[in-house]
């Protein structure tokens, strides 16, 4: 999808469609909608859309009406949620050039950010491998606005929505055709296009260093694992931090020995969402240019429950060197991730954030719509959580008190890896915690809010390629 900026009067701006955001309790005059407000054809309640077509005096073939709810709790966030569903009805409609007129008041970078964003991520279908020749897309996005100059805004919101489908894309393949060696491939051709730097670490090397939790889950796979490490070196630093970014990559995720019920495995292609995001993140990142060194670890893993699987009751050695007891074989992403935040402090990193969708628990506490936050960092977790509010994803903070590792306490090894029914996203937190030591840390559980099992008016059913934005917000606004 193309994009670009306009300062023009909206009359004159030549689209097959126009958005034009109304409000709830203010009605909207133009385009002779004064009349259907009146008649109650449209409110402004949040994402109603009325459609015009050839409206008197407007260049514009049509003109929609998207209903932006009550203008005091309108911010960049709703408006992003508005393109794409305003961008998802018309392309339904066949429309291929879209154009969204700004307010005044709201002719900003973030909201014209957000606007591109909404639209390219609401553009988005995960219909790669269906074979019909009915698949619609728009070719180009214009943001209207009074504002001198939103161009910079325009195209920072199309290299983050961008890196976030690239993201999308990689959830949404099934683990037969993205195997650990795939996303590898995918880390290495994107690092190649963007100029990062890449090392993929293989199982001689990450038996070496003695990751002894990480290729324990890989045992039961024929597959083999990867470590992938994508780095990027500002020209010029504003700061001696080095964030740390760590993703979760069970390309499948079985349960292992400890094997899932067959209703909704299908799904457990999405384990691999935490990487991918970071992936990326990494990829808007090389663009954007933040001021900042940011590498991401996405340890790779297929976790199957073949001849050499690891069972319940083995003991690991980690790479910090704690032993752990496997109590269960589908608590897999906290072994892999325990290796790659030991191996992201050694290589330097001062800050770390891990994202994983780790525990059906965190879906339990919080359902599909806030990210469980974990920190061991008063500052570091402010930082996150002002990151994920500007960059319109839900989180919320959850307990990490030292007393949860009660649950972990095992009579054969440091520590279990699982702690019982209670508590589970927690246990899973202080589990981590234990190999992020001192480094200030977050880790977000993005295990109810990586995928959506039916689509959205503004978002396709399937991966969200969340926490992308966030990622960015906060190498690009990072400071000391």
């Amino acid at each position: 999808m193309q994009t670009s900026f306009e300062r023009k009067p909206l009359e004159q701006v030549e689209a097959g469609a126009l958005i034009v955001p109304v409000f709830e309790g203010r009605k909207e005059e133009r385009f002779g909608a004064g009349d259907l407000f009146d008649a109650g054809e449209i409110a402004g309640k949040p994402l109603e859309l009325l459609l015009l077509h050839h409206v008197p005096g407007v260049v514009a073939t049509r003109v929609l009406l998207a209903g932006a709810g009550k203008a005091e709790k309108f911010d960049s966030a709703e408006l992003r949620k508005l393109a794409g569903a305003a961008v998802r009805h018309l392309k339904s409609k066949s429309v291929k050039s879209i154009a969204m007129a700004l307010d005044p008041e709201h002719a900003s970078a973030d909201f014209a950010s957000a606007a591109v964003e909404g639209a390219i991520l609401g553009d988005y279908e995960p219909d790669r491998y269906k074979t019909d020749d009915d698949k619609k897309s728009v070719d180009r996005f214009t943001v209207v606005g009074a504002a001198d100059d939103l161009e910079d805004a325009v195209t920072r919101g199309r290299i983050v929505a961008e890196a976030q489908n690239f993201a999308r894309t990689l959830v949404n393949e099934p683990g037969n055709l993205l195997t650990p060696s795939k996303v590898a491939e995918a880390a290495r051709s994107m690092a190649t296009e963007y100029q990062l730097d890449c090392q993929v670490l293989d199982l001689a090397e990450m038996e070496r260093l003695g990751m002894g939790a990480l290729l324990g889950v890989a045992r039961g796979s024929a597959e083999p694992p990867a470590l992938i490490v994508i780095g990027y070196k500002p020209s010029q630093a504003n700061s001696p931090a080095h964030l740390g970014l760590v993703g979760k990559g069970v390309t499948f995720d079985s349960g292992g020995i400890s094997i899932k019920p067959s209703d909704g495995m299908e799904k457990m292609k999405y384990d691999m969402a935490g990487g991918a995001a970071m992936l990326g993140a990494m990829r808007a990142i090389a663009q954007l240019k933040p001021a900042l060194a940011v590498t991401a670890f996405i340890p790779c893993v297929e976790n199957m429950p073949g001849s050499r699987a690891q069972r319940p009751g083995d003991i690991v050695v980690a790479m910090s060197g704690k032993t752990i007891e496997v109590i269960n074989t589908d608590a897999e992403g906290r072994l892999i991730l325990a290796d790659a935040l030991t191996y992201a402090r050694k290589q330097g990193c001062t800050h770390l954030v891990d994202a994983a969708t780790l525990t059906g628990a965190v879906v339990v506490a919080l359902g599909h719509l806030n990210v469980g936050l974990f920190s061991n960092d008063n500052g570091m977790r402010d930082r996150v959580l002002q990151a994920a509010k500007s960059a319109g994803e839900r989180m919320w903070p959850m307990p990490l008190e030292d007393d949860y590792k009660e649950y972990l306490k095992s009579a054969f090894a440091d520590l279990a890896n699982v702690g019982g029914r209670w508590g589970g996203a927690i246990t899973a937190a202080i589990f981590l915690k234990e190999f992020a030591e001192d480094t200030p840390w977050v880790h977000l559980d993005i295990a109810g809010t990586a995928w959506l099992d039916e689509s959205k008016p503004f978002l396709a059913k399937g991966p969200t390629g969340l926490p992308v934005r966030t990622m960015v917000r906060l190498a690009m606004g990072w400071a000391d």
